[in-house]
């Protein structure tokens, strides 16, 4: 089969599944595919505190390395079976917050078995409002979405399946558990001092949220349905959470005084010594945004993952709407960016099979012929390391933080001497794909040179190995002196990456289709 020609389709009767490497529990949803809707069919979830493993130094805790691999490892035989193409596995802020991510991740992957990407908080975001609005019933309502997981918090306002706001916050039950009350110990005086210094940075975006506005209030994941099942345990509150149930809560917290001995009805075992900072962060909510009543959705990101896939194998991929959106920010001239794009796809068709470059490559290769020119909204000189900065810093909605990484280096080493460093920084599992899709989108930014409308020279792409050969016509050649000395300069660039180009100079050579 074709390289290119995979089939990433999810069809009828498919199963496809999602990990959600959380910061305080692990949990993997497997859905079956049928008649045009996502069925649950299998669900494992397990608590490993991976945010209580996080040390000042950016390092992880060997046991909770270990209790992270192993239930990546169970997890892993749970997919024994399953294409690449139908495993979506993401990891959010405890591992953003490593300093080194990478001697986390390698390890993870060969113990899952499939690709993890690190997504940003605002990613993140978008993608647990995708799972709560699949979740809830559907309306024109607007909503607001909160999500306290172990070291972040995200809020989002949504219209139907549409992030309208997304922010994530550096707060989280494991986190301010630890930060407030590290020793055990619930006093008032801390309990203020956690309310001034989360309100602090609530404060940050919460006008702005309340300008929109929302019609209803929804939590989402274990914390939320914690405190729910507290709270209406205990009769506080008939669903949901109230103010009044927040109350009543820090008040029999303030009243134990010591995490250790909370002991009510609706706490569970594992849920005891992080419940506190959870409280916490919701009471600050609740008094920062003026809250009476959340509504807890069973949801949450893992569903949204699921979902996701789902859009982007019937292509309403939000990766294409956030190039567009990038492209149309800075201003980038759309005539050249398709001339680009429609040479790099005629070279890529022809590199596919050798290269084993498949419809996902194709898709990278593509957007950043659309945006490789952004850089120029800024200065010409050096622009290539602009786009890079401006790709790699943007919020690019569907993107994973690795995969964005891919598109930054692309459009760095589009031009001039391509840079190692920017390829070693990726993931080794990706730096092969990124170097054919730098020296093809390369040579199509060379073949345009002039920016003019036209047919592609007559010329031919062969592939082998570390090996690429450009077979294109003399007399185009003898006709184009810029292009022919741009193309053996080219030669000693891609020597750079490890690309050995060569170029042959055919007068039988016929126009690539």
């Amino acid at each position: 089969m074709s390289a290119r020609n995979l089939d990433r389709q999810i069809r009828d009767g498919d199963l496809i599944a999602a990990a959600d490497i959380g910061s305080n529990s692990f949990h993997l949803v497997v859905a079956r595919y049928a008649h045009g809707e996502l069925r649950v069919v299998d669900r494992l979830r397990e608590t490993i505190r991976l945010a209580a493993g996080l040390r000042k130094d950016g390092t992880l805790a060997r046991d909770r390395r270990e209790a992270a691999f192993s239930c990546l490892a169970r997890f892993g035989q749970r997919l024994e079976g399953f294409q690449s193409h139908h495993v979506r596995a993401v990891a959010t802020n405890t591992v953003r917050q490593l300093s080194n991510p990478q001697t986390f991740l390698l390890p993870a992957e060969t113990a899952l078995g499939h690709p993890i990407e690190v997504v940003s908080g605002r990613e993140e975001a978008r993608l647990i409002y995708q799972g709560v609005a699949h979740g809830l019933p559907m309306n024109d309502d607007t909503r607001l979405v909160i999500d306290i997981g172990g070291s972040s918090t995200e809020f989002i306002i949504g219209q139907r399946y549409e992030a309208l706001e997304r922010e994530s916050l550096q707060v989280g039950c494991i986190a301010s558990s630890l930060r407030f009350f590290e020793d055990g110990k619930i006093t008032a005086q801390r309990w203020q001092r956690a309310q001034a210094e989360i309100g602090v940075e609530l404060q940050q975006f919460v006008a702005n949220y309340r300008q929109r506005g929302w019609t209803e209030a929804v939590g989402s994941s274990g914390t939320m349905k914690a405190i729910g099942s507290i709270a209406q345990a205990n009769g506080w509150c008939e669903q949901g959470i109230s103010l009044e149930g927040v109350g009543k809560l820090r008040e029999y917290l303030l009243r134990v005084g010591r995490i250790d001995a909370l002991d009510i009805a609706g706490l569970s075992r594992e849920r005891v010594g992080v419940i506190t900072g959870g409280v916490a962060i919701l009471d600050a909510i609740f008094s920062t945004f003026q809250l009476r009543q959340l509504t807890v959705c069973e949801t949450a990101m893992r569903e949204g993952l699921l979902y996701d896939m789902l859009g982007r194998a019937q292509h309403t991929d939000s990766r294409n709407t956030s190039i567009d959106a990038l492209a149309e920010r800075y201003g980038i001239d759309a005539a050249q960016a398709l001339r680009v794009a429609r040479t790099a796809n005629a070279l890529f068709v022809q590199v596919a099979d050798a290269w084993q470059l498949d419809n996902h490559a194709e898709a990278i290769l593509r957007w950043c012929a659309e945006i490789h020119e952004i850089g120029l909204a800024i200065a010409h000189s050096q622009h290539h390391l602009h786009a890079a900065y401006i790709v790699a810093n943007s919020d690019l909605a569907g993107f994973g933080r690795q995969e964005q990484a891919q598109l930054a280096c692309i459009v760095r080493c589009h031009r001039r001497k391509p840079e190692q460093a920017s390829l070693r920084a990726l993931p080794e599992r990706m730096r092969g794909t990124t170097r054919h899709l730098i020296a093809l989108l390369r040579l199509a930014v060379l073949l345009n040179r002039s920016r003019r409308d036209g047919p592609l020279p007559p010329l031919r792409v062969l592939a082998q190995g570390t090996d690429l050969t450009l077979e294109i016509a003399a007399a185009w050649l003898e006709h184009h002196s810029l292009a022919r000395v741009d193309l053996e300069q080219e030669r000693s660039f891609l020597k750079a990456i490890d690309i050995n180009l060569q170029i042959v100079k055919r007068s039988d050579c016929k126009a690539v289709a």
